[in-house]
């Protein structure tokens, strides 16, 4: 039985630019509140570390390109 794997480079694409807005447009609309709220609280908190941010988008972006619709 062959499997293939399902991507979505359009909503990463998106994804790219406004982060959460990418698994919105896929219908995953709890997904896309959890980014908006707990990314930009932590975001907010822990912009100063550059790091945390960065880490939370790089997620936001793969989940949109890899997770199933």
């Amino acid at each position: 039985m062959n499997t293939i794997k399902t991507t979505h480079g359009v909503p990463a694409l998106i994804s790219f630019f406004i982060p959460g807005l990418g698994q919105l447009i896929k219908g995953q609309f709890l997904k896309a509140f959890i980014i908006w709220a707990v990314g930009g609280t932590l975001s907010f908190l822990l912009g100063w570390t550059i790091v945390v941010p960065f880490l939370i988008w790089a997620w936001n972006v793969y989940d949109a390109y890899n997770s199933p619709a």
